[in-house]
């Protein structure tokens, strides 16, 4: 297992990040064998873990507090907060008034006293990101989480991140979180230069496109049963918009073939090859998922190997929506697209 130094934070991390999203009542009720999982992951020389308090409503926490139990010291543990999850008003957000209040819901449910990376798992255009900022560089300075960082902003916010903290004597995030795979490069046009620009460190998510790189899903091949009921149209090769992640999916497994390597080994060691990204975050659902993703942990991809996947996705290209269904306001609210009518 490689290690890398996690933005200007000087935490040293796994370039495997273990995900834990498969753990709970979404995907692997099975507290035990998360146990174990996560056991095996570490033993692997895995150290960092990333979590959030809306996996499974909380349990996947839950999971990941029991795996660490006497382990504590020596992994690094990374969760999010924004998405509510309960019913009724202010349950949700970047306000200071939610912040505060589920950091101390994880850290009861992750049974431990610190946190070591704390991110925003959204843009939260209702808050101002100066009063996000000031509740998190209080939490720091309280010692309940070590630093801070951001999931799924846009280059543009993180800037604008950056600057309000300077201006205001803040601390800054120290990580951003995106997606990024073989099949969703456009994070490689505006938001990695910039993470990279900042200092910032960059753990990013679905790098193996949500199935579609895990080796399972071919072409004229059935869903996996559970992906298919949580998504049905992800994998409908009916929709002409899965075509071209088909397309593709066909060539990188006969590049891996070519290469003696599984599909999901050559999608992690494409990922963690960007000079701006430490860490992959992978997230197995049962142990053979585990070891599959574990013995590709040291593949190193060649330039010809690059060059190969650049022809087959260009760089900065999305071959599908990689939002995860989340939507900026300035896209939803057609207020901040449209000029008032006299200003037309």
């Amino acid at each position: 297992m490689r290690y890398r130094v996690l933005g200007g934070t000087g935490i040293e991390v796994s370039h495997h990040c273990l995900g834990a999203m498969m753990f709970g009542s979404v995907a692997n009720n099975d507290h035990e064998e998360g146990v174990r999982i996560i056991h095996r992951a570490l033993d692997a020389g895995i150290n960092f873990v990333d979590t959030a308090d809306m996996y499974s409503a909380g349990d996947s926490e839950v999971i990941v507090g029991k795996a660490l139990q006497g382990r504590r010291d020596d992994v690094v543990l990374a969760t999010k907060f924004h998405f509510p999850l309960g019913e009724g008003r202010n349950r949700g957000g970047n306000s200071r008034r939610y912040v505060v209040r589920a950091v101390e819901d994880s850290l009861r449910r992750l049974g431990t006293d610190w946190i070591d990376v704390y991110q925003v798992h959204r843009p939260d255009p209702k808050t101002d990101i100066e009063e996000t900022l000031s509740a998190l560089t209080d939490l720091v300075r309280q010692g309940k989480i070590r630093a801070f960082g951001s999931s799924t902003f846009g280059a543009e916010e993180l800037v604008e991140a950056d600057r309000v903290a300077r201006d205001r004597g803040l601390m800054r995030f120290r990580t951003e979180q995106p997606p990024y795979s073989l099949l969703a490069r456009g994070v490689e046009r505006s938001v990695l230069p910039t993470a990279r620009r900042l200092g910032m460190g960059v753990l990013v998510w679905s790098p193996l496109a949500s199935g579609f790189l895990s080796g399972k899903h071919r072409r004229g091949g059935a869903a996996e049963a559970f992906r298919a009921t949580l998504t049905p149209e992800r994998f409908d090769e009916s929709l002409p918009g899965n075509t071209a992640k088909f397309d593709a999916v066909e060539q990188f497994a006969g590049l891996a073939d070519e290469m003696g390597v599984s599909l999901p080994a050559l999608a992690v060691a494409f990922v963690t090859t960007h000079p701006a990204v430490t860490s992959a975050i992978t997230g197995p659902r049962t142990m053979e998922h585990l070891e599959s993703l574990l013995e590709g942990a040291s593949l190193v991809l060649t330039d010809d190997v690059l060059d190969r996947i650049d022809e087959i996705v260009p760089p900065g290209v999305d071959t599908y929506d990689v939002s995860g269904g989340w939507k900026p306001a300035s896209l939803l609210d057609p207020h901040q697209r449209r000029r008032p009518l006299d200003q037309r």
